[in-house]
């Protein structure tokens, strides 16, 4: 099932329904977004979409930037648990695997996710917002899973190359999809040769 953080959320589901109905309304937001956009996107049309009364969307969230937030949320942990499943099945210390698996889950979850085309994890919500929040949360989480992966420490140095990693491929993917809907490839190829270059000079050491 999935997880949404309380902090994003007005009441927190306790019976097996309520957390259904809490899934299928972050659901409809999510397909919303694809087709209307953020600008258009309106809580009325979410409850519809989602089957349930307006106030069940408005027991959880107070607007529709709530509602965005805990989508990007929800994002965020999804991409974390992909990265964790990927990592569990790669050798000791393969980081060079681990990038792989990092790039590789995003470009899906950005290819087939609804919503995520748009928001990723918070990124440009509200529209034209910049992007250093999420950057910090992506950072902080991948720091956390290549240290144990690595079996080194989450250090400074190693949360500082992460977090410049999430900025240099934040940018050049955003580019990719700007050249190509789907992800221009070679400019995809050249952000994993470009993020291996980097990240060899602090986890070849």
């Amino acid at each position: 099932m999935d997880r949404v953080s309380h902090a994003h959320l007005r009441r927190t589901p306790v019976q097996q329904r309520s957390t259904e109905r809490l899934a299928r309304i972050l659901d409809a937001c999510a397909e919303l977004l694809d087709e209307t956009g953020y600008e258009d996107l309106s809580t009325r049309a979410v409850a519809a979409r989602a089957g349930v009364p307006i106030g069940s969307v408005y027991r959880f969230f107070g607007n529709k930037r709530a509602l965005a937030d805990a989508l990007a949320h929800r994002n965020l942990d999804s991409y974390t648990e992909r990265i964790s499943g990927r990592l569990a099945g790669l050798g000791e210390g393969d980081w060079r695997g681990a990038l792989d698996a990092v790039l590789d889950e995003y470009l899906a979850m950005k290819r087939t996710v609804p919503g995520f085309a748009l928001i990723d994890f918070g990124y440009q919500i509200p529209v034209g917002a910049p992007a250093s929040g999420a950057n910090h949360q992506l950072a902080d989480r991948l720091t956390e899973l290549l240290a144990a992966h690595l079996d080194r420490p989450a250090d400074a140095g190693l949360h500082r190359a992460i977090l410049v990693s999430v900025e240099a491929a934040d940018a050049l993917l955003q580019l990719a999809f700007r050249v190509e809907a789907s992800g221009d490839e070679g400019i995809v190829g050249e952000t994993r040769e470009l993020l291996g270059a980097y990240l060899a000079r602090v986890l070849d050491r």
